[in-house]
């Protein structure tokens, strides 16, 4: 056992000033992400008594937010906001465009858009017979000039080549989907997890090579179940969070 730094109760050995750092971390980047810290951070001395902990703990701290590209440490600056991270729902099936519509305008460049044979596990998702022809799209996406996202789009071969008849650079194919099916997409399945940004990726996203980035594959459906969009999007870890509200159901141990 050990003493707090500043309460002197007992905490568990293992509560080292990483750990504590490591909180302190967690707080000043959720106030930095939510927009809470805008610009200026509270210095050493303001934080150290805010949280409760040495002025090495939170120097620790901010070294790590530092490590993450959230902040710049300059003398006589003191320390600033590096970096703006956009929010992006799981709660509602957004296109990026709706979902950053109040933050500017999402453009795209197109650098791949045409049909390829299906991948078996793309054929079997999309409910399409092995060896059956997709519309294969590649965009690399941006708000305003900064990059944001490389989106791999397999889609479906009557609605895609549709699609293909459209603007890409500037409008969401989600919004096409709509528009030629005349129907509303329903729902997706959805997987995210963190992945390290290979050499070629990094280059295209202007990231450094084994900078982490949010992978998000994503199997949409129109609204009479019909799989018709499945993508693999990776996304800037740096500028993009995926948040949420979750809701629990009644618990197994309640309805028993």
């Amino acid at each position: 056992m050990q003493v707090s730094e500043r309460t002197g109760t007992k905490e568990p050995g293992h509560d080292r000033r990483a750990d504590r750092a490591r909180r302190v971390a967690d707080v000043v980047r959720h106030q930095i992400l939510s927009g809470a810290l805008d610009g200026t951070v509270p210095g050493e001395q303001e934080l150290a008594a805010e949280h409760g902990a040495s002025r090495n703990t939170v120097r620790a701290a901010l070294a790590l937010l530092r490590d993450e590209g959230l902040i710049d440490r300059a003398p006589k600056v003191g320390t600033r906001v590096a970096a703006r991270k956009f929010d992006h729902g799981l709660d509602v099936l957004l296109g990026l465009q709706e979902t950053l519509a109040e933050h500017g305008t999402v453009r795209n460049e197109v650098r791949v858009a045409g049909t390829v044979t299906a991948p078996p596990a793309v054929a079997r998702r999309l409910g399409l017979t092995p060896g059956e022809q997709v519309v294969y799209i590649e965009r690399l996406r941006f708000l305003a000039d900064l990059p944001l996202s490389l989106d791999l789009t397999y889609l479906v071969p009557d609605i895609g080549a549709e699609v293909l008849a459209h603007d890409l650079a500037s409008t969401d194919v989600f919004v096409l989907l709509e528009q030629i099916t005349g129907r509303s997409l329903g729902d997706a399945e959805i997987a995210l997890e963190a992945v390290a940004a290979d050499p070629h990726t990094a280059v295209t996203l202007d990231a450094p090579a084994g900078a982490p980035l949010l992978m998000l594959e994503r199997l949409t459906r129109l609204d009479d179940g019909r799989p018709v969009d499945l993508e693999y999007i990776r996304m800037r870890g740096d500028r993009i969070t995926m948040r949420g509200s979750l809701v629990r159901c009644a618990p197994e141990w309640k309805v028993r």
